[in-house]
């Protein structure tokens, strides 16, 4: 299963120079101390001593610096989520994890770094790049897990691949998305397992 490249479009500037770095690190920093909305570019040119102006050489906007460290955020929580799903040959199990662990990994970022967390549920109620990427790569790697379900004759064949993906997508959308995860705080404990076990009763061949 491919990892597709995290470098956001909106980025600027060659993307090995040290200054990219910088900026970023500064304006994670600031994020986490003040909130994403009440960090202006002025201030990170100030915190690392350049001028607005050449901070918008590397990055066209506030909200593509943004965008760079939610993509960052989210990395952390699919690699989280890959790593549990690799670590299984059994595709039900596969499932299961998938569940669980992009309900954990969620979590341990909203409790551990909420303001960080606020830029993901940003990203995702203005549908940035970053955040419509991160779930069509867990679309994809659940579709990769229904694939091989398939295959090993776990999973049923009748329900068209593309379609069964985007229903289980759908119920576990909730769990997913930072913005509606927000809202679930409650059944988070209980959900994974009820969810999963209920989906792959549905798959049963």
């Amino acid at each position: 299963m491919t990892k597709p490249s995290t470098s956001p479009a909106s980025a600027r500037g060659p993307a090995d120079h040290d200054v990219r770095d910088q900026i970023v690190a500064a304006a994670t920093e600031h994020f986490r101390l003040y909130g994403y909305e009440k960090t202006a570019v002025s201030d990170l040119a100030k915190s690392i001593g350049f001028s607005k102006a050449y901070i918008y050489k590397f990055f066209e906007s506030k909200q593509a610096i943004g965008e760079h460290i939610c993509a960052n955020c989210l990395r952390e929580i699919e690699n989280d989520i890959r790593a549990a799903v690799d670590a299984t040959d059994s595709p039900p199990e596969k499932l299961r994890r998938l569940f669980k662990t992009a309900v954990e990994s969620s979590l341990r970022l909203f409790f551990e770094d909420r303001k960080l967390y606020d830029i993901a549920a940003s990203a995702a109620t203005e549908q940035w790049p970053a955040a419509r990427a991160y779930e069509e790569r867990i679309r994809m790697l659940l579709r990769d897990v229904l694939r091989l379900g398939r295959e090993r004759e776990d999973f049923e064949r009748k329900t068209p691949l593309d379609e069964a993906a985007a229903a289980i997508h759908l119920v576990m959308r909730p769990y997913l998305n930072p913005l509606l995860l927000q809202h679930s705080l409650d059944h988070t404990a209980e959900a994974p397992a009820l969810l999963s076990s209920l989906v792959l009763r549905s798959l049963s061949p």
